[in-house]
């Protein structure tokens, strides 16, 4: 089972940035095999997607931070980023990373889907 541990989330003002990080522990296989995914959930809504890269690379973004986020991946740190910007009120959230080990693009935006979970971090964006 893989252990993942987010950061760098705070408070920002409205078109600040953040970039958070999610350290993984390594699992059964290699951390570069792992298809890595962060979701959000705002106070008194579900959790959603906002992003994921899959094991080769391919990225996948929600509309409402497409443009303005960007996911990457250290596979040698074994960490997973998400660099935020232009920071809006209602992309304050706490952000969770998550783990898939399957590796196949079906259901890649599905949190049903992944494996494993952080604790969250908590962004919070003022305005």
């Amino acid at each position: 089972q893989v252990r993942l541990v987010e950061s760098g989330g705070g408070l920002v003002q409205v078109g600040g940035s953040l970039r958070l990080s999610c350290a993984a522990s390594e699992g059964t296989f290699s951390f570069n095999t792992y298809t890595m995914g962060w979701f959000r959930q705002a106070p008194g809504k579900e959790r959603e997607f906002a992003a994921a890269i899959s094991w080769s690379g391919t990225t996948f973004y929600a509309d409402s931070v497409k443009g303005r986020c960007t996911i990457s991946r250290d596979n040698a740190k074994k960490t997973v980023f998400l660099q935020m910007n232009s920071l809006k009120p209602e992309d304050t959230a706490v952000y969770y990373c998550a783990v898939r080990y399957l590796q196949r693009y079906s259901g890649i935006t599905d949190q049903g889907r992944y494996d494993s979970w952080g604790q969250g971090t908590q962004v919070t964006v003022s305005s």
